[in-house]
């Protein structure tokens, strides 16, 4: 049996990794690093280019879940994620670097996995699975409309900057959760009401980098920071610098219990070494200059040193429920899936998913079985509902939320009950659900 796997990503690293796994001869395309996507920084398969972080960790919350999922049905990426985890309170976040390395080496060495460093610019007649993602190149996007008949859409995205540990002020800056639960393993650098507008007056006067021509749609769940500043002086107070639940023990006592700072800017530990840390929600499009004036005018990041500055980057996805099935096979083409950001997930632990998904059935597919479809009472089946559902008015992409999946009557029932009740209630549901499936299927 053999494949061919479109993109070195995270789904297109699942897909080629499950499939070979199971005996199948995969031809993994990979365009870089001869051709590059202005966000990547290295060659290496199933790279993090935004954030380090999957979300939170607890299969009571959406993300949780759907990490327990594919790792039930075998996802080889979520395991390494657990393997090069950093520590991050209640979330799953990872030496961005180890993990790289790490299914690279895994890749590399397999020996049913054929790596071809060329850019695909026609898709192949034979099966394939398509996950070039959110950079997909112009050459490829005109071929994929081309066969679908569909125009793709847009959005920009983009990246926090990270910073050096060594270079903060832990005079100012100190550790702390919010509201004091899982270990203070964020970096809290607080600011005054003076010092947050003149934060603000600078982001928002600041000089951005253009664009391209066409229109950019963000993501709200990847939202540039001076666009959320754009909405209004206090946006940012209730966003990503929200100060609510944090305190700094050493000064706790002198103010009020429940309310301390006017502003925090939160850092995330972006190594296994704990030598970087990213602003967490400083996604951004700014000059680089005007990054540094930014940050630096932060309290306790004064003389901090940037080893990434953000940047912002076009995203590209079909208008999956035209194309594709829940099967994530394409309408058109029994021979062809997509899977991945391309699809109209959005998230790793989506892409990641998604990838193993589209492995999965593409393996069925060569053994001539009927691929698998999933309920709705599971994560990643309510995201393959989602992203297929045929009356979008507006199709934009998602993450995995509980809004999405299907509610048994004993769920609705609980409108008293706690958030965290449900979602153990919806996570038992689609656990049970998912190990029936793996044991009916995989057995």
């Amino acid at each position: 049996m053999n494949a061919i796997v479109i993109g070195g990503g995270l789904a297109g690293s699942q897909a080629a990794i499950y499939l070979a796994d199971n005996n199948v001869k995969v031809k993994l395309y990979e365009m870089r690093p001869n051709k590059t996507t202005g966000a990547h920084t290295s060659s290496d398969f199933a790279e993090f280019v935004c954030s380090n972080s999957l979300g939170a960790q607890s299969v009571t919350s959406a993300s949780g879940l759907l990490k327990e999922e594919a790792r039930l049905l075998g996802s080889k990426l979520i395991e390494e994620a657990y393997n090069n985890r950093v520590p991050s309170g209640n979330s799953l976040s990872i030496d961005r670097w180890g993990f790289s390395k790490k299914i690279t080496q895994i890749i590399e060495n397999h020996p049913n996995i054929e790596i071809i460093r060329e850019e695909i610019t026609q898709l192949p007649k034979t099966p394939t699975i398509v996950a070039t993602g959110p950079l997909t190149s112009d050459s490829l996007c005109s071929e994929i409309k081309k066969l679908t008949g569909e125009d793709n859409f847009h959005f920009f995205d983009a990246v926090a900057p990270i910073v050096k540990k060594e270079t903060i002020n832990f005079e100012k800056a100190f550790y702390a959760s919010r509201w004091d639960k899982g270990n203070a393993d964020f970096i809290n650098c607080p600011l005054n009401k003076d010092e947050y507008e003149n934060f603000y007056n600078i982001l928002t006067t600041a000089e951005k980098i253009p664009l391209k021509s066409f229109e950019a749609k963000y993501f709200e769940g990847c939202m540039p920071i001076e666009v959320i500043a754009s909405r209004g002086f206090d946006t940012l107070r209730f966003g990503p610098m929200k100060p609510v639940g944090l305190f700094d023990k050493r000064t706790r006592e002198e103010h009020h219990k429940n309310y301390q700072f006017y502003a925090v800017v939160q850092l995330r530990q972006d190594d296994k070494q704990a030598d970087l840390y990213n602003l967490v929600g400083f996604q951004t499009n700014l000059k680089w200059g005007e990054q540094k004036k930014l940050i630096n005018s932060i309290p306790a990041l004064e003389n901090a040193q940037i080893v990434r500055y953000g940047v912002m980057h076009a995203n590209t996805f079909i208008n999956s429920p035209k194309i594709l099935n829940k099967t994530l096979q394409t309408k058109f083409n029994p021979n062809l899936f997509f899977a991945g950001q391309i699809t109209g997930v959005e998230g790793y632990s989506e892409s990641i998913a998604t990838g193993l998904f589209a492995g999965i059935n593409m393996l069925r597919h060569l053994r001539g079985e009927k691929l698998l479809e999933l309920e709705a009472k599971c994560m990643l089946g309510a995201l393959l509902e989602y992203i297929t559902f045929a009356n979008h008015k507006a199709f934009q992409p998602i993450n995995s939320n509980w809004g999405i999946v299907e509610k048994p009557q004993e769920v609705e029932k609980l409108k008293k009950k706690s958030k965290e009740e449900k979602g153990a209630l919806l996570s038992n549901i689609a656990l049970e659900y998912i190990k029936e499936i793996r044991n009916g299927y995989f057995c």
